[in-house]
């Protein structure tokens, strides 16, 4: 990308917190003043389990007369939180007969309320994850212990936790954000010591995130999760029970053609993307980083905006900010090479985990069950070749 002229970043000008990162204020569970939408999203796994969602939808006249004037932002996500599960649910409901059309009442709400958004009218992570979860007790922080869905396919305990890891760890990269912004900001002004403070912060944040991940298998079984939850996340674009994608009726800007889109990853978070961005990791191209420039159009744009300013944020040689002032300093101020390696180090960690999860998780199960394309993510790519040169890559950001 072109450079520009580096400012100041500061996280809540893009929908960020130091607390929260990526997570908004906890999401409402409700929309007001929408009945019907709101019974579907509360009996969806109900619906689902009974594989009556097609019928029940097929019902109603209409899920969402129209969008009051009064919703706020948060309600907004809501909705699609709540027609994003639905919209998969109904195309899924029998996991090996997808249906290829969407009726107009749940079609037709599903891309407005996606327009004002910024995204596409699919399951994305902003929806599964970010805007999908309450406290139990709102006195208390957003932990494992405090935290369960609004919004459930089937619901159950590996459905479940494998949610809330994803939730957990975007809440322990808040902090990690605002160290790297600190240490991106320091070295713009050429303050060393408050790039150590932030490198400090963001490695701390970083060994939080890969404890929280490594808690996986505690509670999400990769026999369960392969058979009774990623079957609902898969999208409709390099879909070989899909290959057209999906007609989205009543919807007039797609003119009866039908629409190709990803599945849930979180390759859709903006957790990875921004930590390579801000410590100057370069991946060189390949189908993997194709795939993951695609994946900011599933981001809310404020976040992809954040990403953005992170990769064209360079000093006066057109290095990336952060990296190239540590470099500049590796011998005459050790600590701060050693504190710039640590986070390397962490974030090699994390995509280690990530390829052993994606072999267990997916590539394993495949072995044994005739569902599901073979080594594919939920996004509908392949993936372990590139995610292993994607942590050679981050390694050798140290190294060279």
């Amino acid at each position: 990308m072109k450079s520009t002229p580096f400012l100041p970043l500061s996280l809540s000008d893009y929908e960020m917190s130091p607390e929260r990162g990526f997570l908004p204020q906890d999401p409402p569970e409700n929309l007001p003043d929408c009945a019907a939408l709101n019974y579907l999203g509360h009996e969806l796994p109900k619906l689902l389990s009974s594989r009556t969602v097609r019928r029940y939808i097929g019902e109603q006249r209409e899920l969402l007369p129209s969008i009051p004037s009064t919703w706020r932002a948060e309600d907004y996500r809501a909705a699609m939180r709540i027609l994003s599960f639905a919209g998969h649910a109904y195309v899924w409901e029998v996991p090996d007969q997808p249906v290829a059309t969407l009726p107009a009442q749940l079609a037709k709400p599903w891309h407005e309320v996606a327009q004002h958004l910024g995204r596409p009218p699919v399951l994305s992570y902003a929806s599964y994850a970010l805007d999908n979860w309450r406290r139990l007790d709102r006195t208390q922080p957003i932990r494992l212990d405090n935290i369960v869905l609004l919004q459930n396919f089937l619901g159950g305990l590996d459905e479940e936790w494998f949610v809330v890891v994803h939730i957990q760890i975007e809440r322990e990269a808040g902090p990690g954000l605002a160290g790297l912004l600190r240490a991106m900001n320091g070295a713009a002004g050429d303050k060393e010591h408050e790039v150590l403070s932030g490198l400090t912060s963001l490695a701390l944040a970083q060994t939080a995130m890969r404890d929280t991940l490594l808690r996986m298998k505690e509670r999400c079984d990769p026999y369960v999760y392969y058979n009774r939850v990623r079957p609902y996340i898969h999208g409709w674009k390099g879909s070989p029970t899909l290959p057209n994608g999906l007609m989205y009726k009543g919807v007039e800007s797609y003119a009866e053609n039908p629409q190709q889109f990803r599945g849930e990853t979180g390759a859709q978070s903006s957790i990875v993307p921004c930590l390579d961005a801000g410590l100057g990791i370069a991946h060189a191209p390949d189908p993997l980083t194709v795939y993951l420039n695609e994946m900011r159009d599933y981001m809310p744009p404020r976040h992809r905006a954040f990403l953005q300013a992170l990769e064209t944020a360079t000093d006066d040689r057109h290095r990336p900010m952060l990296s190239g002032y540590v470099r500049d300093r590796k011998f005459r101020s050790p600590d701060l090479w050693t504190a710039y390696c640590s986070c390397i180090d962490l974030l090699a960690q994390f995509r280690q985990i990530h390829i052993g999860y994606a072999d267990s998780y997916i590539y394993r199960q495949h072995q044994a069950h005739e569902s599901n394309p073979t080594a594919v993510g939920t996004g509908g790519t392949p993936f372990m070749i590139y995610l292993q040169k994607h942590l050679d890559e981050t390694k050798q950001a140290i190294t060279t």
